[in-house]
């Protein structure tokens, strides 16, 4: 905890993850132990650090069926953003990478969540809602108030389930895209 969160009110939500040191990278920490996945248990953990496999992404994606995007490109996405987080099980000393997400921020006001896959063989198992509840937590534990997210129209329940809502203020977001 740095040291003027100390003087400051912690939302009680958020408190059990104030041991989070969200100034540097988690190594890697046990999410979820023997999650049931096509008859054998496996251990899934969580990490922030950003040395991702951009050939283990790049299939993640694709297991999702999302156009393929440079690799070259991705990493810099990846090195840009504020905030990582992988999900991966390990089989024998080899990670399987399995979930993943991004945000972007001005690090002050304002993070926008990009890029959350689940691999399918582990949807429907509360891994996605624990990723992006994950997510929410860094970002305000780094006093981001505001968090915004662009989703596909099969997912937006998904996000309206934890708490995501339309722009109350009607404001329609606006696009530029080069011709």
């Amino acid at each position: 905890m740095t040291f003027w969160k100390k003087f400051f009110k912690v939302n009680p939500v958020f408190d059990k993850y104030n041991n989070i040191d969200t100034d540097s990278s988690l190594k890697e920490i046990v999410l979820v132990k023997h999650l049931e996945n096509q008859g054998k248990y496996v251990d899934v953990y969580l990490t922030t650090e950003k040395n991702i496999n951009l050939y283990e992404l790049e299939q993640l994606c694709d297991s999702v069926g999302w156009v393929r995007r440079p690799l070259k490109k991705v990493k810099a996405a990846i090195d840009h953003s504020f905030l990582t987080i992988c999900l991966f099980y390990k089989k024998d000393r080899y990670k399987q990478l399995i979930g993943f997400a991004r945000a972007t921020s001005d690090t002050v006001f304002h993070a926008t969540i990009w890029d959350v896959v689940i691999h399918p063989d582990f949807q429907g198992k509360g891994l996605g809602k624990i990723l992006m509840n994950q997510l929410i937590v860094e970002l305000r534990c780094a006093d981001i108030s505001t968090i915004t997210l662009f989703a596909d129209p099969h997912v937006v329940s998904f996000y309206n389930n934890l708490g995501f809502i339309a722009d109350p203020d009607g404001v329609k977001g606006m696009f530029w895209y080069p011709r």
